[in-house]
């Protein structure tokens, strides 16, 4: 398994819808072990294959229970059903270093997706781990957790991420990284 290398925003990956998965098979599940080993690396809850410059319909979920990992893998996640009450968390991303934004979400919702054994299964999640899935899920739709914000904050926090990158740059993974 190998770390894959974040895209920093902005990227127009993130502006285009990912590719349906035809067949979940070995390269598949490889990529999806990449997915893994790059979540745990980057000690993030999740993380969709755009954020890492593949256009698939992949997401990768791990909320970690006790320090124990709980991986989830949704290859060509829909979600079938949304409450009609809100929940808002504080929201961030590795593709938008440096800022987070308190968005509003559905509270629960139920996905259907294939796990990476390309099996249909059907998830009925709610609070911070319907917000995580969602959050990776519009990365999957062309957008990002930015766009449920006004114009006016999504650009102030724009010029924020790039006074942070200024002065803390991206590490870009290369054949010569230690890890």
């Amino acid at each position: 398994m190998a770390v894959l290398s974040v895209v920093i925003a902005p990227d127009p990956i993130f502006r285009q819808s990912s590719e349906a998965i035809a067949q979940v098979d070995d390269a598949v599940r490889a990529l999806v072990g990449d997915m893994l080993d790059t979540l745990e690396h980057e000690k993030a809850v999740g993380i969709a294959a755009p954020m890492l410059g593949i256009r698939q319909r992949i997401a990768v979920v791990d909320l970690r229970e006790n320090d124990v990992p709980n991986p989830y893998c949704f290859i060509n996640p829909v979600v079938v059903e949304s409450s009609k009450e809100t929940q808002t968390f504080e929201e961030a991303s590795l593709c938008f270093p440096g800022i987070s934004a308190h968005i509003e979400r559905p509270r629960a919702i139920t996905l259907e997706y294939l796990d990476r054994d390309g099996v249909q299964q059907t998830l009925k999640a709610e609070g911070f781990f319907a917000t995580v899935i969602q959050h990776e899920l519009d990365y999957l739709d062309g957008r990002t957790f930015l766009d449920h914000l006004s114009k006016m904050k999504r650009d102030m926090l724009l010029k924020k991420m790039q006074k942070f990158i200024k002065f803390h740059p991206p590490h870009v993974h290369s054949e010569h990284c230690n890890h």
